[in-house]
């Protein structure tokens, strides 16, 4: 195989990776997308190793290494996807982009132990000055991607009881100095990487990128997750790309670009929905305001609560319903039942919405993978921008496990989520909450809609409240 026909062949994959993005932009077309994207990767893969047969002159040594790792990975992913929950979706995620930083820091790794081997330098002969400096950035930033994501991971799973892996966000003086003097240190041995190819220097980038990667996240707490993923996502793009770079590998350079530059936009969008600052992002320095407010007590208030029969017989004489999914949904996995809810009132003549919050659930477009999985038509589904708009004129808003995403004190000043847009359930007519208990969301800041007159607190798991619903509509 020529040089040019992989040329071609990685520009084809290429295309078709674009197309994949493109596709995934909207639930309808998000098979396609999907479809572009398994194509374009098959593609890249055969060429890469129809390559390395091409540069090992026949032999197949190579060849069996890389199949061996495909059978093993590939196995592996597959047994995953297949076993995962909804609800772990985001702790694979996370895992999966560790694994995109692992593998930068090992090829990294590999080019500077033996760089003939990559045809970035003579036997013999020093690695290009360019060279060093795209595996020294490749290496660091796969190092920070592979620990952060290590700790998203933790956080995510809430399962551990290691304090780093606890959703709380761990913070101690002097942290954002200690960031920026790590960051130095690791700016000043790719310096040295770049002037003397050293062992210890690249080590030393490594080293300094996995202890960054943790002290980047520590401080973000859980209801920052779903910028944390998205963030992590362009990490591990803008790695894969470094080490592109230096092995003048183009698929590695556009793929790595494109996961990098949309990965950093939809953390922008993100950061945006959650009225966060995109630099304290980057640098991990956000979610300490919120973690302050959760430290303030609770006041005990009474609420308005009834039964799911009493929320039924709302919905059943309703002539719009708008249903808002959140975390509490998914963990209880009742989107089935929320479908047939769905089915049934509309049945009896009643108009039913689906409204989505960018950062409802635990990484972004988690609802809109949730209500897919549950087969919901797609124009029932509306963005938050598209259905704002509709709350005034709807008769009930049925709010599902969401908590700070329908939180009006977005909208008072001083609060800590201030400014940050949310659903306007509050605006409905009548106001029906799902909720195994009174307890503060993410944010950890009480929700002045849960007390409203027109507010009805249904208590209890939301697949059980919701079958109980779909019963007594009918």
């Amino acid at each position: 195989m020529s040089l040019d026909v992989v040329t071609l062949l990685y520009l084809v994959a290429s295309v078709c990776f674009i197309q994949a993005l493109k596709g995934l932009s909207h639930p309808t077309t998000s098979i396609r997308g999907n479809l572009f994207g398994m194509a374009g990767m098959a593609i890249a893969v055969v060429t890469t190793a129809a390559l390395i047969v091409k540069l090992a002159e026949g032999s197949i040594g190579g060849l069996v290494w890389v199949l061996l790792g495909l059978l093993v990975g590939g196995s592996a992913g597959a047994l995953m996807a297949k076993r995962v929950e909804m609800t772990k979706m985001p702790e694979l995620v996370a895992f999966m982009h560790s694994m995109i930083g692992l593998a930068a820091v090992f090829i990294a790794a590999a080019a500077v132990i033996e760089p003939h081997a990559f045809g970035i330098a003579a036997k013999g002969l020093p690695i290009p000055g360019g060279n060093r400096i795209e595996l020294a950035l490749g290496a660091f930033i796969g190092a920070v991607t592979f620990s952060g994501s290590v700790i998203a991971f933790g956080k995510l799973s809430g399962k551990y009881k290691f304090r780093l892996f606890q959703g709380a966000p761990v913070q101690f003086p002097g942290q954002h100095i200690l960031n920026a003097v790590l960051g130095l240190a690791a700016a000043f041995f790719v310096f040295a990487f770049w002037q003397s190819q050293g062992g210890m220097s690249i080590t030393a980038v490594i080293v300094l990128g996995f202890v960054l990667g943790v002290l980047l996240i520590i401080p973000i707490g859980g209801a920052d997750m779903p910028v944390v993923v998205s963030m992590l996502n362009s990490y591990s793009g803008w790695a894969a790309a470094g080490i592109g770079f230096s092995l003048n590998n183009s698929m590695l350079i556009i793929a790595g670009s494109l996961v990098g530059s949309s990965g950093a936009i939809l953390s922008y969008i993100m950061c945006k929905a959650m009225n966060r600052s995109f630099f304290n992002v980057i640098l991990g320095g956000f979610g300490g305001d919120a973690t302050a407010a959760a430290a303030g007590a609770q006041q005990q208030r009474s609420v308005k609560s009834g039964s799911a029969d009493d929320a039924a017989f709302i919905m059943g004489n309703a002539e719009t319903v708008v249903i808002v999914p959140g975390y509490g949904l998914a963990v209880a996995r009742a989107q089935h039942a929320v479908k047939e809810l769905a089915a049934k009132l509309t049945a009896k003549g009643v108009t039913v919405k689906y409204a989505i919050h960018p950062v409802a659930g635990r990484m972004p477009g988690h609802m809109n993978v949730l209500l897919a999985e549950a087969e919901v038509p797609y124009d029932q589904v509306f963005e938050m921008e598209d259905i704002n708009g509709e709350f005034g004129q709807a008769d009930v808003a049925i709010i599902l496990g969401a908590n700070d995403v329908v939180n009006p004190a977005a909208l008072t000043k001083g609060s800590p989520i201030y400014g940050m847009p949310i659903l306007e359930a509050y605006k409905a007519k009548t106001v029906i909450v799902n909720k195994r208990s009174m307890a503060a969301g993410y944010a950890g800041l009480d929700n002045e809609l849960f007390y409203m007159d027109k507010t009805m607190m249904v208590f209890g798991d939301a697949k059980k409240v919701v079958e109980e619903m779909v019963k007594a509509v009918e």
